[in-house]
């Protein structure tokens, strides 16, 4: 590994340790033992500062260290953690994240802006390092440690690896960072490892160092010295009195691979331990690259459309080898396509538990006691999904607060309880996923919106809606019926954007409200952009695929009333008629067939001429002069070189549901097959 490799490991892991760390404080006021938590936050801005260290990344070594500092004194119980201190600690989590952004960028030194934005929050972190310290009761049997902030002798025998030169470390910068805790008294370097001249590799390290530190700074901060080399040295740190190491000193003769010894159980005072086996853990996973992953599914999508090309060539031999060949090659295809598109499959808590955070900043912007609750969290669907769904749920859930949950005097006159609370939740149907963003505040007002869309001129006076028909016409561009303009609402923009980005994943978004109750938004999406298991089929000589798992069944279309709906055992079902919508021109006659599909818990037919069966497809993106075409979701290239155009099933339902089921609507269901 060379410095750039592992300067990138520091950043992937940096932002990894900052997630942590939010996660860790949104949750620690309200647990009955802390400790665990507080551990953690911890240990994340620890690791940062000593790693950055190492790549001479002082900027943010400077910062992190008055951060720890603070949490240092909260560990030691020397100052409580409350809403003040997890806010300001929050706020520097942000400014490290944007150094931390600044050294992924190549550079070794801050901006003046960002130093404007830390000098407000480092004259907090003072403020608390200065309060009158509270003494914390000891632990029974605990060890005697030598206290934080009292100047101490340090004994630090260091030797290093062979190999620590190959993976990219400066064994000098290490000793060079121990100055900065302190003052290094003296340094003895051991060169009893040194072979033979020669017998040496120019590439090998033999070097030891017996080092003498005076410095305030407590054995945790010494440890995280060698946090990012662990695995490449043998270090013993032990208290020295009047110059000679303390009673608590290990046998500096046990030794091992990548072990760092300490006395009196120190690590797990600050919990090395559990994080130790947490990366134990971590390495049992490899980090791939997305733009490794997303060209792996086009070649695997290249690949199922050259196996349907040789399937169609070889239907016109007549060879039981060949067709058996082919039918074993088909299935290793679909194999390496699922497994394929596993590995892009993330789960969807990570993007939930960021809006934990959302919900604590905003709550304290509004003035309102809101929680988050989650459910769901372990429904997989599509990375690249996962990527552009962000910043339609983070407005939706902002709204939520905002619009949705009612002040505290409100809530108590509703016999509602005053904290708040806003819902996320995530779950698999028809191939589809389904998130939902809910609260429990005061719903939807039916009549105001109408007033709006009336006055506006989006619905004639008189004109009679159905509640679904009304809540959808929030998402018009520039509909807001706020009656204030703050930071997060009134504006006239938002929720047109959210439908549209949904639109953009092939997705819909539908409302459920219950004035006095609460409202529920709900998105349904796409499992995954890139392969489906299709059904094709055709209209004259034009083909069109469904998503299989939309697919409930196919039926014949025995008689053509002239309505566009029929009666399915005995209950009705509305459909479409592919020929008309699309206007392709009318050919021989031949028998049709109906294929039944359902899309949120209903469902509706498809009239075709053809049932062509099932097929993998690899879905293209339409290009821009296209976006105008109602029902169509992308295209895909058929084995004989020919387009075949997707449907896009929500749009399809969307186009019934303002045509000919208006007066059906009351009675259509779709009985189980």
């Amino acid at each position: 590994m060379n410095m750039d490799q592992a300067l990138q490991a520091f950043i992937v892991e940096s932002r990894e340790l900052l997630e942590d760390m939010e996660s860790a404080l949104l949750r620690v006021t309200h647990e009955a033992d802390p400790s665990d938590s507080i551990n953690e936050i911890f240990r994340a801005a620890h690791t940062i500062k000593g790693s950055a260290g190492l790549f001479g990344l002082d900027f943010i070594v400077n910062f992190a260290h008055v951060a720890e500092s603070v949490l240092d004194r909260v560990r030691d119980g020397a100052l409580p953690i409350d809403e003040a201190v997890v806010s300001l600690l929050l706020a520097c989590g942000d400014h490290i994240a944007q150094l931390v952004g600044i050294a992924a960028e190549g550079r070794t030194s801050s901006t003046p802006e960002l130093d404007a934005e830390a000098a407000p929050l480092l004259a907090q972190l003072h403020g608390y390092l200065d309060a009158p310290v509270v003494a914390a009761e000891p632990a029974d049997g605990a060890a005697e440690s030598v206290p934080e902030g009292a100047m101490q002798s340090w004994r630090i025998s260091l030797r290093f690896g062979p190999d620590v030169l190959r993976n990219g470390m400066d064994p000098l910068s290490f000793v060079r960072y121990l100055g900065k805790l302190g003052t290094i008294a003296s340094i003895q370097t051991l060169t009893d490892a040194l072979p033979p001249l020669a017998e040496m590799d120019a590439e090998s390290c033999y070097l030891g160092f017996e080092i003498a530190l005076l410095s305030d700074a407590g054995r945790a901060a010494i440890e995280g010295t060698f946090e990012f080399v662990i695995d490449d040295c043998d270090v013993t740190i032990v208290p020295m009195i009047d110059g000679e190491p303390g009673d608590a000193a290990p046998d500096a003769s046990v030794a091992g691979p990548a072990l760092l010894r300490v006395a009196a159980g120190t690590a797990e005072a600050i919990g090395e331990r559990p994080a130790r086996e947490a990366r134990a853990g971590e390495r049992q996973s490899v980090r791939v690259d997305a733009d490794k992953l997303d060209r792996l599914v086009d070649l695997v999508g290249e690949l199922i459309t050259a196996s349907a090309t040789a399937m169609q060539a070889g239907s016109k031999l007549q060879s039981s080898a060949l067709h058996e060949a082919h039918s074993t090659l088909i299935g290793l295809v679909q194999e390496v396509r699922d497994s394929a598109l596993q590995l892009r499959m993330v789960k969807i808590g990570g993007t939930f538990s960021r809006f934990q955070r959302v919900v604590h900043d905003v709550s304290r912007e509004i003035g309102k006691d809101i929680v988050l609750e989650i459910s769901g969290e372990d429904t997989e669907l599509d990375k690249t999904v996962v990527e552009k769904i962000g910043d339609p749920l983070t407005h939706l859930v902002r709204n939520s607060m905002d619009h949705g949950i009612e002040p505290a005097d409100v809530r108590a006159a509703r016999g509602k309880p005053a904290r708040g609370t806003v819902r996320l939740n995530a779950y698999h149907d028809s191939g589809s996923i389904v998130i939902e963003v809910g609260d429990d505040g005061g719903g939807l007002s039916r009549e105001k919106i109408l007033a709006k869309a009336i006055d506006r001129g989006l619905v004639e006076a008189g004109k009679v809606l159905g509640d679904q028909d009304i809540y959808a016409l929030i998402f018009e561009p520039g509909f807001s019926t706020a009656e204030q303009i703050t930071n997060l609402s009134g504006r006239g923009v938002g929720m047109d954007v959210v439908k549209r980005n949904i639109a953009a994943l092939r997705g819909t978004v539908s409302i459920d409200s219950e004035p006095g109750v609460g409202t529920t938004v709900s998105v349904r999406l796409p499992l995954t952009l890139a392969i489906i298991n299709g059904f094709q089929v055709s209209v004259g000589n034009s083909v069109f695929v469904l998503p299989l798992e939309a697919v409930e069944e196919c039926v014949e279309f025995r008689e053509d009333t002239g309505h566009d709906f029929m009666e399915l055992r005995g209950q009705v079902l509305p459909f479409v008629r592919l020929r008309t919508l699309f206007d392709i021109p009318v050919s021989a006659s031949v028998r049709q067939s109906v294929v039944v599909v359902r899309h949120a818990g209903q469902c509706f037919g498809i009239i075709v001429d053809r049932l062509l069966g099932e097929a993998q497809t690899v879905i293209k993106p339409l290009a821009p002069i296209f976006a105008h075409l109602r029902g169509i979701s992308g295209s895909s290239i058929l084995g004989s070189g020919d387009v075949a155009l997707i449907l896009d099933v929500p749009a399809l339902n969307q186009i019934l549901s303002v045509s000919s089921r208006t007066d059906i609507n009351k009675e259509r269901s779709c009985s189980p097959t």
